[in-house]
């Protein structure tokens, strides 16, 4: 049987709900592959419309910009990642497995999940690696706060922190160590690949290297006695 997953978006993120229409489909699908393609400054609703057969005035009927669009993309990916991040530590009782699960799932390649036809993890998750923080890096972020627009990302990292805790319940930091695994994930397999100075992964290019390094960033802050 051929099961779709649907994810419940913050309605403030669109004009349109864009998953109620073949149109809205294809705008998240082809932005995906237009930003993955040409980076986020130069990505445009002109080009984008250019490349669905649509009109710009269509795709401003579901967005109002596109770094709107880029937060919609970000809060889908975080909400998507929050549901395999449940589904697969769900069966697992060892609180420190359940978290080297999350590091990998955070460090590693994300396949696309064929659940989600319009959205290319995969792609998404690269875009997440070289754009997400620019979609709260902003002048604006407190009123998009109180729009509760990153809250797929708090809600993640507020799952991360719990399974810290579980870890090591007199830990202080939990929603730092939280938040700090998941930019450093996305930093260090950045620089590995950009920026090759900046890290020790650069001359094998293997993610496990990455995994091995948060593991032991992770465990390492949880078990200092000044914390227990």
């Amino acid at each position: 049987m051929d099961i779709q997953l649907q994810i419940k978006m913050n309605e403030k993120l669109f004009l349109r709900d864009p998953e109620q229409s073949e149109l809205g489909k294809k705008i998240i699908q082809e932005s995906i592959q237009l930003i993955y393609k040409n980076g986020f400054e130069a990505f445009t609703f002109k080009k984008l419309a250019i490349d669905i057969g649509s009109t710009e005035a269509g795709i401003y009927r579901y967005f109002e910009n596109k770094h709107r669009l880029l937060i919609y993309l970000t809060a889908w990916y975080w909400s998507w990642l929050e549901y395999q991040v449940i589904f697969q530590t769900n069966n697992i009782q060892d609180p420190m497995v359940k978290l080297k699960m999350v590091i990998k799932l955070l460090a590693t390649t994300i396949e696309d999940d064929t659940n989600t036809r319009h959205v290319d993890e995969s792609i998404l998750h690269q875009i997440i690696i070289t754009e997400g923080t620019k979609a709260y890096l902003t002048k604006r972020v407190s009123e998009d706060n109180k729009d509760q627009l990153f809250k797929p990302y708090k809600d993640l990292c507020a799952i991360i922190g719990k399974m810290i805790l579980e870890c090591s319940p007199n830990y202080q930091y939990p929603k730092s160590l939280a938040s700090t695994i998941i930019e450093m994930a996305h930093f260090q397999n950045f620089f590995m690949n950009n920026l090759p100075s900046l890290t020790d992964f650069a001359d094998n290019k293997d993610e496990a290297d990455i995994v091995r390094f948060l593991e032991d960033l992770v465990f390492s802050s949880i078990k200092r006695p000044s914390c227990l």
